[in-house]
């Protein structure tokens, strides 16, 4: 972890930069992957799982007996602990379901608005090292509450051409019975363009690596919409004199372990503090799993140190973190006045994994300073907004004079007189 005491704002920019791959060869290959599916369609998407994945597929579509196989295959004890996710995510999203009033703006002209769900979108499922079934959840279950038609996904098969068995479970728990064989951003393209197998869709979720975000930015200009940019994960966590120290580095870990590119960043006023908890993350590190991840993600990483609460909340603000978490004594100062950041974890007692996994907010969120200006994904990321306004004869008695004098002003004759002959009417 790299340390910064007491920087200026000039060189908060550096502190705040992600770290990121060359993108121009990024891009070089997500468009030959992009054009390769676009041509072949089902083989290309045959030959990239071979490829990436060593599976050799004679299909792509999850079939029933897989469903069940995945079912059987998993203990009762994760069931449960899905089943308890799934419930608190369904009670939290069906909550913003909300009807909208109709207003009468003037005498005779009322106007409202409707959401309307978009009838086909596509979720995608990273695998690889870390299968995120937790994604299903995050993205199946409002997509259902939104009352999403048709809802696909793809994910990565193994080198046995298994998908694996939480994905599985999560999909069928939520009702997503349509599940393909397909990762990186082989899949994206597939979503996008369709394929004999995979339909094409309106709207693209999910997270992933630089390629999959480097896809989804791409067909987006394909007349396909997308979630946000999300990419590598990232947190940031405030820490004072007072903070236990095995929590924030337990947390500084639980997110430099999802990659390599991952990005955690500590601020604290007290450099005391960020010593106790660079022992403790080097402590905490031997015993992980993904040690060799994260201690990569650690090396991408930050300890700030800033003493004024104001200073450390334009920080906040500039980094705009994907995930906040606030261990410190004034939390609900840094509540009141951070304006900029996916998701807020108040207090030592709430870890960023509840958010990742059930406590009931979404996991998949902005990254890499699009907090600025992006939500995470809700119940309204899956519906589209339609206006209506009606006007009676009164009415437009009313407004249509206003209405004429605009349109004369920008010379738009056409729009006067599609009210004019209508007023003379009256």
């Amino acid at each position: 972890m790299k340390k910064a005491l007491f920087p200026n704002k000039d060189q908060w920019a550096e502190i705040c930069a992600r770290p990121v791959a060359d993108h121009s060869s990024i891009q070089e290959t997500v468009w030959e992957i992009i054009d390769n599916v676009g041509m072949k369609k089902d083989p290309a998407l045959f030959e990239y799982a071979l490829k990436f994945e060593g599976a050799e597929l004679t299909t792509l579509k999850v079939s029933r007996d897989e469903f069940e196989a995945a079912s059987k295959s998993i203990s009762q004890e994760l069931k449960d602990a899905i089943i308890v996710a799934q419930k608190n995510i369904e009670k939290f999203h069906v909550a913003q379901l909300k009807d909208e009033a109709v207003i009468e703006t003037m005498e005779g002209v009322t106007c409202w608005r409707k959401d309307v769900a978009i009838q086909t979108v596509g979720l995608y499922i990273p695998g690889g090292t870390a299968p995120l079934f937790s994604t299903v959840l995050m993205l199946g279950i409002p997509a259902k509450i939104a009352g999403c038609k048709r809802v696909i996904l793809c994910t990565p098969a193994n080198k046995n051409g298994e998908v694996n068995a939480g994905v599985l479970f999560a999909a069928q728990l939520v009702g997503i019975d349509n599940v393909y064989k397909a990762g990186g951003a082989q899949a994206i393209a597939a979503m996008a363009i369709g394929t004999q197998s995979v339909p094409r869709v309106n709207k693209i979720f999910g997270p992933g690596n630089q390629y999959v975000t480097m896809a989804k930015q791409m067909v987006s200009q394909m007349g396909v919409a997308i979630d946000m940019p999300a990419g590598p994960s990232e947190v940031l966590v405030l820490a004072d004199s007072n903070s236990n120290a095995e929590f924030v580095a337990a947390d500084l870990l639980a997110q430099a372990e999802h990659g390599s590119d991952s990005q955690v960043i500590l601020v604290s006023n007290s450099e005391e503090k960020l010593t106790e908890v660079e022992a403790a993350i080097e402590s905490q590190l031997k015993e992980l799993p993904r040690k060799d991840i994260a201690a990569k993600a650690m090396e991408n990483s930050w300890g700030v140190i800033l003493d004024d609460k104001d200073e450390v909340v334009d920080f906040v603000n500039e980094y705009a973190p994907e995930h906040l978490i606030l261990c410190a004594d004034q939390s609900e100062y840094f509540v009141d006045n951070v304006i900029n950041a996916g998701s807020v974890f108040i207090g030592e007692y709430t870890p960023e994994s509840a958010g990742d996994y059930a406590s009931g907010t979404n996991h998949t969120l902005p990254t890499n300073g699009f907090a600025k200006a992006y939500s995470g994904v809700s119940v309204d990321s899956f519906v589209k907004k339609i206006t209506y306004q009606k006007i009676t004869k009164e009415g437009l008695k009313k407004l249509g004079p206003i209405i004429e004098v605009m349109a004369e002003a920008e010379e738009l004759m056409g729009h006067k007189n599609a009210v004019t002959v209508r007023l003379k009417t009256l």
